[in-house]
């Protein structure tokens, strides 16, 4: 039996972990987890959980409160309460289902406890991928991603081999605003970027999908977690969302991984570390896959892949920069301080601006991540 702490249980992919958790107590106990402000979660999670001995919520009184409501539980608050019930918990298995730059710490001390870490958390590699491979290979620990397309890319590579991998294909909705030009994106609303086609998600990651800054994110995930040269990795519309990712190998043919876009597959595969049965299917093309519905990406229409490409190139502190500038960009057009299209110029203005650092120790992109914050919120008012 696996025993779980589950940061971020009241997010969509955290609610989805529960079910999974629930439906097999015989392999997994749930021992801790946090939430955010969304409290009101607490009591039904600790009903159908009762083993949990510990929780994490964001603030000081919510924690007071239920500390007394719940005197056998320990409760922990804020960031450096996250922090410290990963040091803490009885846990042999963490899930990061958080959100934003917030996951990195917890994931990088979930590692240092040499504990398996599920990772949802796009930011832990975005931002960190150097120091998580960093404590990887410093110690016992062990990563299963979670999100679909880099599920879907474990298990092509596990089926095929990775020297026969001529390009990676990962593959994307388009969002909220595929059907529109980048000239009619000038005073959209957050409730039409919020519209979803295929996935239903958090605002945060909802909005990334809009400007496909998430697709860029997630190259950057690929080239962290397998090793791949971002020249061979390639971002592909697909309407219908079925197709997670594909490989294109060394004899012509396409291998994918096909399901209907539901998380609960991919956090499956992570929590079971990929014992798990799942079938894959072999094309000369991938037109031939279905009557799905293709478009070729175009970079100038979603610039912040570009953008992401570019501060992993350049690398140092980077992509630091690019993380939070992004994050306090969303959320100023979520508070509509801020046009749509103005994220992108935000992110792209700060990565101009910030002192650039070689090799930066996590203080170092600690101290970018605060840069970079600060930067948008005096731009964005």
């Amino acid at each position: 039996m696996r025993k779980i702490l589950l940061l971020g249980a009241s997010g969509s992919i955290g609610s989805q972990s529960l079910d999974l958790l629930k439906a097999d107590g015989k392999s997994f106990r749930l021992t801790a987890f946090s939430l955010g402000k969304r409290v009101e979660k607490v009591d039904e999670i600790l009903t159908d959980f009762p083993s949990v001995e510990r929780v994490c919520v964001q603030l000081e009184e919510d924690a007071e409160r239920l500390a007394k409501k719940y005197p056998d539980i320990l409760f922990y608050h804020g960031d450096e309460g996250l922090r410290q019930i990963c040091l803490e918990a009885d846990y042999d298995m963490a899930i990061n289902a958080l959100v934003g730059f917030s996951g990195l710490i917890p994931s990088l001390t979930v590692l240092s406890q040499d504990k398996i870490l599920c990772l949802a958390n796009k930011e832990s590699l975005v931002v960190g991928g150097d120091l998580i491979k960093k404590a990887l290979n410093g110690g016992k620990g062990k990563l299963y991603p979670i999100d679909s397309e880099h599920v879907a890319l474990a298990k092509l590579i596990n089926k095929a081999g990775i020297e026969h991998v001529e390009r990676m294909i990962i593959t994307a909705s388009g969002g909220s605003f595929r059907d529109r030009k980048r000239e009619e994106l000038t005073d959209v609303t957050p409730e039409e970027a919020l519209a979803h086609p295929t996935w239903k998600m958090g605002a945060k990651i909802t909005i990334d999908c809009a400007t496909m800054m998430n697709k860029g994110f997630e190259v950057i995930e690929a080239m962290h977690l397998f090793d791949f040269p971002a020249e061979k990795i390639d971002v592909l519309i697909h309407e219908e969302s079925n197709i997670h990712s594909m490989l294109l190998l060394d004899d012509g043919s396409y291998l994918a991984d096909i399901s209907k876009p539901d998380m609960h597959g991919p956090i499956e595969w992570a929590i079971y570390e990929g014992k798990v049965d799942y079938q894959l299917y072999k094309a000369k093309d991938y037109h031939d896959f279905g009557p799905f519905h293709f478009r070729q990406f175009d970079p100038e229409r979603y610039p912040a892949v570009g953008l992401c490409l570019e501060a992993y190139k350049k690398g140092g502190n980077m992509p630091a920069v690019l993380n939070a500038a992004n994050e306090e960009a969303v959320y100023a057009f979520l508070a509509k301080k801020i046009p749509f299209l103005d994220i992108e110029r935000l992110v792209s203005f700060a990565l101009r601006e910030a002192a650039f650092v070689t090799n930066p120790s996590l203080r170092d992109i600690l101290r970018a991540d605060g840069f970079a914050r600060m930067f948008i919120r005096r731009i964005a008012g």
